[in-house]
């Protein structure tokens, strides 16, 4: 999980730097435009936080309730699945900023990072084993 963290870290400050490179580019940047975005970013870290938070609260109940057991042993869910969503949508800006600033856009990647996150959404929709094939 830690490596989620320090990828989404990345994507955060890359996204915003092309996104204020962009914003110099198009001459349309401004400091309350750059503190809402740094306020957004603020947003996801409290987001991954609560998903970590309810690991914790989960993980707790699991292993202090009795009579509680689940068929499969519970460490993390919610706090990596929340971390990739926001790492996909991190690079789904980046990719954004990107073809502002001229580079160009394979769709073909786009829909892929499209896919991965409906993917992340999916799986928090479905019980586990539900998607596998038996």
């Amino acid at each position: 999980f830690g490596w989620f963290c320090l990828i989404l870290a990345a994507c955060m400050a890359l996204d915003y730097l092309t996104g204020t490179a962009v914003a110099r580019k198009e001459g349309r940047w401004s400091s309350q435009t750059a503190r809402e975005g740094l306020w957004h970013k603020l947003a996801i870290l409290v987001a991954v936080t609560v998903a970590c938070m309810l690991d914790l609260v989960v993980g707790l109940m699991v292993n202090h309730l009795p009579g509680l057991t689940l068929p499969f042993d519970y460490s993390v869910l919610f706090g990596p699945l929340v971390a990739a969503w926001y790492i996909l949508t991190e690079l789904g800006s980046i990719l954004e900023n990107a073809g502002a600033l001229g580079a160009p856009q394979p769709r073909w990647f786009k829909r892929a990072i499209a896919a991965l996150q409906d993917g992340i959404d999916a799986s928090g929709d479905q019980p586990e084993g539900e998607n596998k094939k038996e």
